[in-house]
């Protein structure tokens, strides 16, 4: 689980902030640089193509026979997007960092699944703090790692090397055990209806799935409308790679994994649900930290509390949050299922995000931040409509029974 984080945290710098960081040096405009955000809109749609991965075995297994026909396509598109120049040929970079999130994305719908189905609901925590380590070393390495190397071998060479890592993802798939495969209810009506309708319908009929689907959506608004701009807002202030990689790396790191940590206690505590409200207004109540950076006239000791408190918050939340997304799959569409709410809380950023270079040029940087600390407040609503509606369900450890949200009204 460990090396499966890795390799899925690995691309998502690549088509997000090291990619920005590498657009923002060669002049772009704040809208073009905001409208980057729906590269990654693959993120924001696996949830269409996963039904195949459900469904379909192929001669390796049923997880691991799509994840060695996706990884070297994953490497593969890395060195093409190491091979770009966004200074002259800015669409070839794009169309090359569009298709690694395709595949990027298609490996998270199988890493999830496999995840699901290989442990136990007592080790899923386990599970999943194995991965979250994997996948923030991962973004450590392509994010700051990848920006100072580029100061010695250039963005072509940076980017080459993070390629050359992602050949782990295989070696790892090869090793690997296969799960079992569920046995799957009988549908009537057609591939489409088996592959698509039966697992969306397992999860919508729920009464009260639509609360949680708005509140999975809303959750990660104001950090989507955020984390687009940090790039060009470090630029802007004058941060040279130096203090951005200083910041957004070992500094983040270390925040974000004692936040994972406390995150991960507070839902064995007191349930999902619970943990996200009292995570999701921490973090949001981090978001200040941008408007301190704003007025700080570029002092690098505001930019690594900002980074600190930041990433400490967001590590509190993303516990919790995978929990609560976990716990809401059935274990038979577990590879639809996990994609399409893992997809909703991408929309956001992928959609929204896209407008936020326009949003910030027109506000200018503290006005900006204000919104996004503002766009976080309706999740947390809805999380209290959540607890409160359905607070007959708390089980006496404090954890909300997800998967029967709706079946007790």
């Amino acid at each position: 689980m460990t090396v499966y984080g890795f390799v899925c945290g690995l691309p998502l710098p690549l088509t997000g902030f090291t990619l920005r960081q590498w657009l923002s040096e060669t002049g772009l405009s704040l809208g073009a640089i905001g409208l980057s955000a729906v590269i990654g809109l693959a993120y924001a749609l696996k949830f269409l193509w996963a039904p195949l991965f459900d469904r379909a075995v192929l001669r390796l297994g049923r997880r691991r026979g799509w994840l060695l026909l996706i990884q070297p396509l994953l490497i593969a598109t890395m060195f093409l997007l190491a091979l770009s120049d966004p200074a002259h040929a800015p669409l070839a970079t794009v169309a090359a960092a569009v298709l690694l999130a395709f595949c990027s994305a298609s490996q998270d719908i199988v890493v999830d699944a496999w995840r699901i189905e290989s442990f136990s609901a007592s080790l899923q925590g386990a599970a999943l703090a194995c991965y979250v380590w994997g996948y923030r070393l991962a973004l450590l390495i392509s994010g700051a790692a990848a920006i100072k190397l580029a100061d010695l071998w250039g963005w072509h060479g940076a980017l080459a090397a993070m390629a050359g890592l992602a050949v782990i993802g295989p070696l790892a798939t090869l090793l690997a055990p296969e799960p079992a495969v569920p046995r799957l209810a009988a549908v009537a009506g057609g591939v489409f209806r088996r592959m698509v309708v039966a697992p969306l319908a397992a999860f919508l009929t729920r009464r009260g799935a639509v609360w949680a689907l708005a509140f999975i959506v809303l959750f990660k608004l104001g950090e989507a409308l955020a984390g687009v701009m940090l790039a060009p807002f470090y630029r802007a202030l004058g941060f040279d790679r130096g203090a951005v990689a200083l910041a957004n790396g070992p500094i983040s790191l270390v925040a974000t994994l004692a936040g994972i940590s406390l995150g991960g206690w507070l839902v064995a505590r007191r349930g999902a649900a619970r943990a996200l409200l009292w995570t999701g207004f921490a973090q949001m109540a981090a978001m200040a930290m941008y408007l301190a950076l704003a007025v700080s006239a570029g002092r690098p000791g505001v930019l690594y509390v900002t980074t600190l408190v930041e990433a400490f918050a967001e590590g509190l939340a993303d516990a919790a949050f995978l929990a609560f997304l976990s716990a809401l799959c059935d274990r038979a569409y577990s590879a639809t299922q996990y994609a399409l709410l893992s997809s909703l809380a991408a929309l956001p950023l992928r959609t929204l995000g896209g407008l936020s270079g326009f949003l910030a040029a027109w506000l200018g940087w503290s006005r900006f931040y204000g919104v996004c600390l503002l766009a976080s407040l309706p999740a947390m609503l809805v999380m209290l409509h959540l607890l409160h509606r359905y607070r007959g369900i708390v089980a006496p450890a404090g954890e909300i029974p997800l998967a029967r949200l709706g079946a007790d009204g």
